[in-house]
């Protein structure tokens, strides 16, 4: 009995030690005294091997001795074995801030640094700017309108668009821009989302773009020049860099710039000639200055010893002989201003490189730098508006919409996919507020970018197909009344530009993350790079304590023991304990993949993926724990954070059962198993009870429904197009009444009190004014209210030719 306290004692003492990092001196004085203490009252046998240990660990993790005969080995083998990191990736790796991605990698999460920065919210400024300029801009907006009729926004959308310069949100002040926080343009584009092809139109100036690159690279001369026209609108600017053989692989680009002279106006000029294909450009058909990507080379040495400078941008204008600008593509949904650029012997001047001929060759880092940002901030808002519009119509429909006399909004089949909607519309608003407050605090979150971006977009999917589903017949059938069909068809764009969501998820999150967030991997490879043992002594010890610790602390917490310790309320601390054990888990896990598969990992995609999943939900999770600790919390909030962690805890545990099925070394897989889910999966999927509670909350008039919608076009009458959103709003005002009264005359009729012809819900309710049942003010107010119902339930249709572009290859099927 004895012999096995002692082994429960040092087993404990280990972990402890483990879990705390503290190196290899208190393991080695645990190991020593229960082995002392084994060998006079207990086991030799567990004296002997408690003192083998405390042997084995000073030579191998005391500084003095691993130093002279252990690392050189390490180091040499970890040379070799090492993956060797492309020039590409390098700058990519560099590129970005660490923040709590960063943490999220320790395997401890210090939550006080996530915390220490408030979201303070939008100055006054910036939010009248969300109030009067964007509600008037939204309320011009009819999806079918410009879809289907313009193909286009509207003349006076465009004019009054460039005079509100919406086009220059993030030019400086001085240079007559708005010089908005990220925080206000993601309230902007949340705002906008309610269109796609407004918020498209104004997000990608804002983003990858001309503008932004002139602001941190321009020279002065091209400053001063360009960001004015850009930030009025007398410039439209488009930016050129996928093409037919490059996509998601942009480095790839075939487009080439040579220096060469050329004579212009009887003087020598040196410059570049162009030639290229580029496609998807968003705003090329209309824009008047192209920023471009190519690929420059000097071969005849006009310039230096230099030959191939590598991936340069340059501005070049719209009437530049030799391009051809103008025609259009048809994105699928909303066909924004998008179409081809190419370009044939085009001669530039070296001064139309953005930043000047010193930026030459700096441009894969420039847009990777650029990219890192905007990433978190289009698509993301977009995505996070889009939900919340879809949480206000969807919910509003199933309370108004009735079959088998009952709100489908109380049907259990309806309540899943509308809780669905709620929790990832909350996740979203949570991840893209906060993210944003971190780049208005200096940060560049550069793996956060790609979390956002590819999550962000699956959920606008994933809600906009659900609100689809609940509407049944409603959004199916496209016209002017239709506010969703156009949207949903148009997701797929999403997910598709700003990096194919596919590569996002299985090549970008983890595989950046997996170097750029981790303690220790950039120190080891920058070690082996210049060749300190030194540097790599402390970097490849210091892993393998981490290694220890994610181990000893995903273990223990797995079990219940030792949880986190987390500065949040009851309601939460419970859910960050969970994200505190997963980080550990996923730490460790990231580790034995790393060592396991080595340089192997880069192609087992599948495996990057499902790390990056973990990580992924364990950051979308920290935001919404964030949302909630700093937040105002109003009545049915509380279950949408359940929900909305629920949900993310699910999915984080399923990317961890994913991955140990399908680590290739399957004795680490079965050994990580044990570690990291002893008592097996704990994290079941969202309870039916909260799908009811959240169902209900977003199809009536409540705080939490008011909430989620705060930031989405919710008013009417500012504009010329009517918002649906408005009038479910004013019809959930008035449900409780209208309620009452329905159930008053369905129970009258089902007693025989009305007659029985009166089917429609109109003639129920002069008969029930007839019989007595209503009075002329309840009659009345039914009347008003069914009338909107009807209409808002409606749907279009159109003369038999309507849809066929060439009227004589329209067929008479009934002659007279």
């Amino acid at each position: 009995m004895m012999t096995f306290i002692l082994f429960v004692v040092a087993l404990a003492g280990l972990l402890m030690v483990m879990r705390r990092e503290s190196g290899a001196m208190p393991a080695i004085v645990v190991m020593a005294v229960v082995g002392l203490l084994a060998l006079i009252f207990a086991s030799g046998w567990l004296a002997l091997l408690l003192f083998a240990g405390a042997a084995a660990t000073a030579v191998a993790g005391l500084p003095g001795f691993r130093q002279s005969w252990l690392t050189p080995r390490i180091f040499s083998t970890f040379k070799k074995v090492a993956p060797k990191v492309s020039e590409t990736e390098k700058v990519a790796l560099e590129a970005g801030t660490v923040g709590w991605d960063g943490e999220l990698f320790t395997g401890q999460p210090d939550w006080h640094k996530l915390l220490i920065n408030r979201n303070t919210g939008l100055n006054e400024e910036e939010q009248a700017f969300v109030d009067n300029q964007c509600t008037q801009a939204i309320s011009m907006c009819n999806a079918w309108d410009l879809a289907v009729e313009r193909a286009d926004l509207p003349e006076e959308l465009w004019d009054f668009l460039k005079k509100e310069k919406f086009f220059g949100m993030i030019i400086p002040k001085e240079y007559g821009g708005l010089d908005f926080s990220a925080k206000a343009q993601t309230a902007v584009l949340q705002k906008l989302a309610a269109n796609e092809m407004l918020m498209v139109s104004v997000g990608v100036p804002n983003s990858l773009g001309p503008g932004e690159l002139l602001v941190k690279y321009g020279t002065d001369e091209q400053k001063n020049h360009y960001l004015p026209r850009l930030a009025d609108g007398r410039e439209i600017p488009c930016f050129g860099l996928t093409g037919p053989r490059a996509g998601s692989d942009a480095t790839s680009l075939p487009d080439t710039g040579i220096v060469c002279k050329r004579k212009i106006d009887g003087k020598e000029v040196l410059g570049l000639e162009l030639n290229f294909e580029k496609r998807w450009i968003t705003l090329a058909p209309i824009a008047t200055v192209v920023g471009l990507a190519f690929r420059m080379f000097d071969p005849d040495g006009l310039l230096g010893e230099e030959k191939d400078y590598g991936i340069t941008c340059a501005l070049i204008p719209r009437d530049t002989k030799g391009m051809e600008i103008g025609r259009r593509h048809c994105p699928i949904g909303t066909p924004f201003l998008n179409g081809p650029i190419k370009g044939k012997d085009v001669f530039i001047p070296l001064d139309y490189i953005i930043g000047g001929q010193e930026m030459a060759g700096q441009g894969w880092r420039m847009l990777v730098e650029c990219l890192s940002v905007g990433r978190c901030i289009t698509l993301p808002s977009g995505a996070a508006g889009a939900a919340a519009y879809a949480v206000g119509t969807a919910g509003g429909f199933t309370r108004v919409r009735r079959q088998f006399n009952t709100p489908v909004a109380d049907m259990e089949g309806v309540q899943e996919p509308l809780a669905r909607i709620a929790g990832k519309t909350y996740i979203a608003q949570s991840a893209v507020n906060h993210t944003a407050n971190m780049i208005d605090r200096g940060e560049k979150p550069a793996v956060p970018s790609a979390i956002l971006k590819y999550h962000l977009t699956e959920f606008q999917r994933g809600v906009l197909t659900d609100a689809m589903d609940v509407h049944g017949g409603k959004t199916v059938t496209l016209g002017p009344r239709n506010y969703l069909g156009i949207g949903f068809s148009g997701a797929a764009v999403s997910i598709t530009v700003e990096g194919a969501n596919i590569m996002t998820r299985s090549l970008m999150i983890f595989g950046q993350g997996a170097i750029r967030c981790h303690p220790y991997v950039l120190k080891e490879l920058a070690a082996k790079d210049n060749d300190d043992i030194k540097a790599f002594d402390e970097a490849f010890f210091g892993h393998a304590g981490l290694i220890f610790g994610n181990a000893a602390r995903a273990f223990t917490q797995a079990l219940g023991l030792g949880r986190a310790d987390v500065p949040f309320d009851s309601a939460s601390r419970r859910y960050a304990q969970a994200v505190a054990r997963f980080s550990a888990a996923f730490g460790l896990c990231s580790d034995a993949a790393m060592t396991t598969l080595g340089s192997e990992l880069k192609m087992r995609e599948l495996v990057s993926a499902r790390l990056g999943d973990m990580l992924s939900n364990l950051y979308l999770a920290s935001m919404v724990l964030k949302n909630w600790h700093e937040g105002q919390p109003v009545e049915g909030e509380k279950e949408v954070m359940e929900y909305s962690l629920g949900l993310l805890l699910n999915r984080t545990e399923n990317a961890l059962d994913e991955f140990l099925q399908n680590l290739p070394n399957r004795v680490v897989a079965v050994a990580l198993r044990a570690i990291t889910m002893p008592l097996g999966r704990r994290w079941g999927a969202p309870h039916d009870d909260l799908s009811r509670k959240l169902a209900r909350a977003i199809s009536t008039d409540t705080p939490i429904r008011n909430k989620l919608l705060a930031g989405v076009w919710t008013t009417d009458g500012e504009g010329t197009v009517e918002n649906p959103l408005a009038r479910y709003n004013g019809l959930l005002k008035d449900y409780d009444k209208a309620e009452q009264l329905y159930r008053k005359v369905t129970k009258a009729y089902a007693k025989g009190e009305l007659p029985m012809t009166a089917l429609h819900p109109e003639e129920r309710f002069e008969a029930a004014l007839e019989a007595g049942v209503y009075t002329k003010e309840e009659a009345d107010f039914m009347r008003q209210y069914e009338t909107v119902v009807l209409e808002i339930l409606t749907v279009d249709d159109f003369p038999f030719d309507e849809f066929a572009r060439n009227k004589d290859t329209v067929i008479d099927h009934n002659p007279a």
